[in-house]
């Protein structure tokens, strides 16, 4: 096989590869999806990420995507990388919002096997700053800061049907996930993004974290390299959508 010496080197970092045996079974296959992955999309000059961003992404992608066989090789290779354990817990906390539990729970299983595979004491500290009783008002407080103050009290306003879920979004969504430490707001809005596009379907709520991502600080620039670090482990399709609704959020033609 005639792997670059850049992708080599990525690859011995990482640990990790496309799969076990695939080397003997799969050259040609692993020649070209090892030099794309791990050394043209990692080194275009235009889309380059530090390897903490690169890796956040991918995780929260992957698990958008439902990929939990490449989550497990990523997981120890964004460990190598300096990831920390309590930033990859609140990716995969954060995905419940998004994903639901039935497509989050097999990740969190994975991501606890590993973890303790690698010494680390589980449960990690806490991260926890809301209570029952503001979980609410912190909530909301984040909505506003990343929204906007169109969402102040957001769950007063709007059809009757749809008060019940919008307060849901406020305490549960935004204030038992958002309000956690370990990520900044600017970082979850980069990871709900990526959760958004690599399941696809949800064009809608994607345009709108879009948004979202660009009121926190994270720019059209920014968020493309965030979809073409991702490109390998989603495909073409999804990618080019969450392009068209990065240019559609920010009125680029």
């Amino acid at each position: 096989m005639d792997i670059s010496e850049q992708a080599k080197k990525y690859v011995e970092k990482m640990v990790t590869g496309p799969g076990p045996g695939l080397s003997e079974t799969d050259p040609e296959f692993v020649e070209r999806f090892v030099n794309f992955a791990f050394d043209e999309v990692v080194n275009e000059e235009s889309v380059k990420l530090d390897d903490r961003t690169r890796f956040l992404a991918i995780m929260a992608t992957l698990l958008g995507c439902q990929g939990r066989e490449e989550f497990k090789m990523i997981l120890p290779a964004a460990l190598n990388f300096g990831v920390k354990p309590e930033e990859i817990k609140e990716v995969v906390y954060q995905a419940v919002d998004y994903l639901g539990i039935g497509r989050v729970y097999p990740f969190l299983k994975s991501t606890n096997e590993i973890l303790s595979a690698r010494g680390i004491r589980l449960p990690l500290a806490s991260a926890e700053t809301t209570t029952k009783e503001d979980r609410l008002r912190k909530g909301n407080d984040a909505q506003i800061e990343i929204f906007g103050e169109k969402m102040r009290n957001s769950w007063e306003n709007g059809p009757e049907e749809m008060k019940h879920i919008n307060k849901w979004l406020a305490d549960n969504c935004f204030g038992d996930y958002y309000t956690r430490k370990g990520l900044t707001l600017a970082e979850r809005e980069m990871i709900t993004f990526c959760f958004l596009l690599a399941q696809g379907g949800v064009e809608p709520q994607l345009k709108s974290h879009v948004a979202g991502n660009i009121r926190m600080g994270n720019s059209r620039g920014f968020l493309i390299k965030v979809v073409s670090q991702c490109l390998p482990y989603i495909g073409y399709p999804r990618s080019l959508t969450a392009i068209r609704m990065i240019n559609e959020a920010t009125d680029t033609k």
